[in-house]
């Protein structure tokens, strides 16, 4: 049976089809804008980096920067001028402490040390006939002193009884005190057990002694030797070239113990102690070596307001004095407490907060109190507990409850 429409049939079925079209046109707007919305609040979400708390040990990082020293760098220098003989050293050469390393002309003092010698030996007989001279007089003396007293002590009992004149008394008594008084001239000479006489050709004798020990000696100083054991690291003396006294003619290097020293800042001077072990890098070698600190400046340098430090190494064949150095040192600050990074820390107000980020990633803002600090992070001693999660960055785009995303380095763990 067919179905016939009349004119205002159609018009009808025209207008309900539009109204439809119009209703699913509107759905697929504010789908399509919801849609769009919701992309957009997903783009103006602020990326964070996250931290989560956990309890461990905070350790002190302390950097040390220094060169390479050796055990001894030795110029020697000529004590008198003169000129050279004789150089047994040449660049590089291992030498041992006492080995003779250069020589200069010894001939005049050789010649001054003989006639200073011939000058002793006639010093010394000098004293021996001073003092026979001395003991014979002293002897002859003596014992006319003795006659003499004798005489004149019998000639007064003789003038006493009358058996002698008075003159005859006064010739004998001015015998005696003649005699009395040569022997006491001898006695006064007496210094202790010896006579001035003898005593000084005895002192001529010992001066003599000494002129040629200092002869001796400055004919030794002109025979450089090694001090101690090294290696020639420079020369400047030639056969026959003058040497000029205090001027260096040779360095001593010995590299048997090399030493790093370091400049400490004032915040870590505290901290370091002497004994401790530390692993020295010398970048040059492309090694690093077993060392250990065995000096902490007590005081400061005024000019580099620094401390100075010094490590022993251990070993280290292929390193030399002049090389750059560097260490680290780590020491316990804290053991097992909660801290957080630096970056992770608001000042504002007086207040000390940092932005926790929640397990629906939502930030909040918690104020908390700090302890130690180290060179990367902070301690929490109130305001955070272990597992709390702690925005590090782009803390400047948070408020309260806004939500964030984190990425990969900022996952919980």
């Amino acid at each position: 049976m067919r179905h016939r429409f009349s004119k205002a049939d159609r018009k009808k079925m025209f207008l309900v089809g539009g109204i439809v079209c119009l209703l699913l046109a509107g759905v697929l707007y504010f789908s399509q804008q919801s849609r769009g919305s919701q992309t957009t609040r997903e783009k103006n979400k602020p990326l964070v980096q996250t931290y989560t708390l956990e309890r461990a040990d905070m350790m002190r990082h302390i950097s040390l920067y220094g060169q390479t020293v050796s055990d001894a760098a030795v110029s020697l220098a000529p004590k008198y001028t003169g000129r050279i003989v004789a150089v047994n050293v040449k660049l590089g050469d291992k030498v041992k402490a006492g080995d003779v390393l250069l020589v200069q002309d010894t001939k005049d003092l050789e010649l001054s040390i003989q006639q200073n010698n011939a000058v002793s030996r006639q010093a010394e007989a000098d004293a021996v006939e001073a003092e026979s001279t001395y003991n014979a007089n002293f002897l002859k003396v003596k014992n006319d002193y003795e006659i003499k007293q004798a005489k004149y002590e019998r000639n007064q009992y003789l003038f006493s009884i009358g058996a002698i004149s008075q003159e005859s008394l006064d010739e004998v008594q001015q015998e005696y005190v003649t005699s009395k008084a040569a022997y006491e001239v001898l006695l006064n000479q007496m210094t202790g057990e010896t006579p001035a006489s003898v005593e000084s050709k005895r002192a001529a004798v010992e001066k003599a002694a000494y002129g040629t020990k200092s002869l001796e000696k400055q004919l030794d100083d002109l025979i450089l030797r090694a001090p101690r054991d090294g290696v020639i690291a420079y020369r400047a003396a030639e056969v026959g070239a003058i040497a000029q006294a205090g001027t260096k003619v040779l360095d001593l290097i010995d590299n048997s113990h090399l030493y790093v020293d370091c400049q400490l800042a004032e915040a870590d001077a505290a901290a370091l102690q002497t004994g401790m072990d530390v692993r020295v890098n010398i970048d040059a070698a492309g090694l690093s070596y077993a060392g250990k600190i065995i000096y902490v400046s007590p005081n400061m340098d005024e000019s580099a307001k620094t401390y100075k430090v010094r490590l022993e190494l251990e070993s280290g064949a292929a390193v030399k004095a002049g090389m750059f150095a560097r260490t680290q040192v780590d020491m316990l600050l804290k053991p097992a407490i909660l801290f957080v990074p630096k970056e992770g820390i608001l000042e504002k107000n007086g207040r000390t907060t940092v932005f926790v980020i929640d397990a629906d990633n939502l930030a909040h803002e918690r104020e908390v109190t700090t302890g130690v600090t180290n060179d990367a992070s902070v301690e929490i001693i109130d305001g955070l507990s272990a597992g709390d999660c702690v925005a590090v960055s782009n803390q400047e785009k948070l408020k309260e409850n806004m939500a964030v995303e984190c990425d990969s380095t900022g996952e919980r763990s």
